[in-house]
């Protein structure tokens, strides 16, 4: 990878990939579409986290079993969930790969439970004075969000920073609430949290990218790997990192990177092509 991208030119690149992606035709085929079709506060959080947490495999695939899970809740999926009875619940069915249906069983009830008591999901993820992320807000939501059954088998979709997790599926759902919405992607929902404080998701395909650029060293994608990769990409832009979630992303998806690796030779920025 050395001399693919000079060190004083990554910057440029990955602010370029980032324009390029984080654009509003990039919603209708990603994750990100489930929420945006609610305009309620609170549907656009629930939708948000429910479709977050399914999000690993096939993009199609994901859509597909997030269309099933909220086709039948009406124009507000919280306000179904806060009046449903324990009948209605029962007859409903949440489920992706390993994500079971008695695991969405136990997503609705939490989502019941939170919503006739709160008005947002945004305060179970609060910020403490002297934390540098947000990974144990996480941890704190796990335990306030799942109750008495954070020790199931159902708890592991709402992985833990604290227990070396990278969290990718919960800092996907940090970067849409939090990030502003001045792009027409993110939301923007929460102004009591800051985008300085975000995370990049880190999964295999932002991983190895990461790696390929030089922005990370370690192997694993865990916890550390996150606390490394904030370091890169907040030199590059403290106020929003992961804007460049977008740049790794679309580096890996429209293949560039793999090309430039295999000939040797750079190829033009995205605006270029």
């Amino acid at each position: 990878m050395a001399g693919l991208i000079p060190s004083h030119e990554l910057k440029e690149w990955l602010d370029e990939w980032a324009l390029r992606y984080e654009q509003p035709d990039f919603i209708p085929a990603d994750p990100i579409c489930m929420p945006h079709r609610y305009a309620r506060r609170e549907d656009i959080e629930a939708v948000g986290l429910m479709t977050a947490l399914i999000a690993w495999g096939r993009r199609s695939s994901i859509l597909q079993s997030a269309d099933a899970m909220f086709a039948d809740l009406g124009e507000s999926p919280v306000a179904f969930l806060v009046d449903a009875s324990e009948d209605d619940l029962q007859g409903m069915t949440w489920a992706h790969r390993t994500f079971l249906p008695e695991d969405g069983w136990r997503f609705m009830k939490a989502l019941q439970s939170w919503y006739r008591t709160h008005s947002t999901l945004e305060t179970a993820f609060a910020h403490r004075p002297g934390e540098v992320d947000l990974g144990p807000a996480i941890d704190r939501f796990r335990y306030a969000f799942a109750g008495d059954w954070i020790h199931t088998r159902s708890a592991k979709h709402l992985a833990s920073p604290a227990q070396g997790s990278a969290a990718k599926r919960l800092h996907l759902y940090l970067r849409w609430m939090v990030r502003p919405a001045a792009r027409g992607v993110d939301f923007g929902l929460w102004t009591s949290l800051s985008p300085r404080l975000l995370s990049c998701p880190l999964d295999v395909h932002t991983g190895n990218v990461a790696r390929d650029l030089g922005l990370v060293q370690r192997k694993a994608n865990d916890r550390k790997t996150v606390m490394e990769l904030d370091a890169a990409l907040r030199a590059m832009d403290a106020e929003d990192p992961v804007k460049y979630d977008f740049a790794l992303f679309g580096l890996g998806e429209s293949g560039w990177l793999q090309k430039s690796l295999g000939d040797g030779r750079q190829r033009p920025l995205p605006s270029d092509l």
